[in-house]
């Protein structure tokens, strides 16, 4: 009987002994997940490491002396730009413009936003599309959009400038063979009145010569001379 009761306790202390442990350990992994939710739930968000500056507000005559990859790899400072050179006049925009005459992609890209609205000539808009188009390979992938816009746009207006001289070339010169047909039709005209009075004089002339030749075909009896009667050769011979 004792026996079978020391089998029985050993079975209980096997059988409790890893079902303890288990519910220990599930119990300690619930408490460590509630803790660290609440650890997470109360903690305060973390900050940015790096703030993206705004330069929608910055005034216009600041934005034009900053400089840096900090700002120019920001397309808001382009933007900002851009907006800047709309509010100048065509002279204010040229002059600030030639300031930026360096050789990197930075001077080419606010000549070019400068430049834009200024009324620039054909051959300056030409050339400013190629300062573009040489130093696009360094534009930072941040702002290559705002950059390909810009160039784009540029180059449509040289488009429509050249379709423009295309049309006033061929106004001028339509507008010139007009004018010369018409010297042309005026002097053939010219021609053509002096050509109708000469023949209106050569048929007053006929129709003149016309009359007198009928008038003197019909003169009557009276006013034609008498026909000498013939002389006999005695009255001949009489005369002295």
């Amino acid at each position: 009987m004792t026996n079978g009761l020391t089998g029985v306790a050993r079975w209980r202390s096997a059988c409790t002994g890893p079902l303890l442990a288990a519910s220990l350990t599930l119990l300690a992994g619930c408490t460590t997940v509630k803790e660290q939710g609440a650890h997470h739930a109360g903690a305060r968000p973390a900050e940015p490491e790096r703030q993206v500056a705004d330069y929608l507000a910055t005034p216009c005559p600041t934005l034009w002396r900053l400089k840096g990859a900090v700002a120019e790899n920001n397309p808001l400072y382009w933007l900002r730009g851009i907006d800047c050179a709309e509010r100048l006049a065509p002279a204010d925009a040229r002059s600030l413009a030639h300031r930026f005459d360096e050789e990197t992609w930075q001077a080419a890209f606010r000549q070019g936003i400068l430049l834009a609205k200024a009324k620039i000539t054909p051959q300056e808009r030409r050339h400013n599309l190629n300062k573009l188009d040489n130093m696009s390979y360094a534009v930072p992938r941040q702002v290559h959009t705002l950059y390909q816009m810009l160039r784009d746009n540029q180059a449509q207006e040289l488009s429509l400038s050249d379709a423009r001289w295309r049309y006033s070339t061929l106004q001028e010169q339509s507008d010139s063979e007009l004018d010369e047909l018409r010297q042309q039709q005026k002097h053939l005209h010219g021609q053509l009145e002096q050509t109708r009075r000469k023949l209106q004089n050569l048929t007053d002339i006929e129709r003149q010569l016309s009359s007198r030749k009928g008038a003197s075909s019909y003169l009557p009896d009276g006013d034609a001379p008498a026909p000498q009667a013939p002389q006999s050769d005695d009255a001949q011979e009489a005369k002295p």
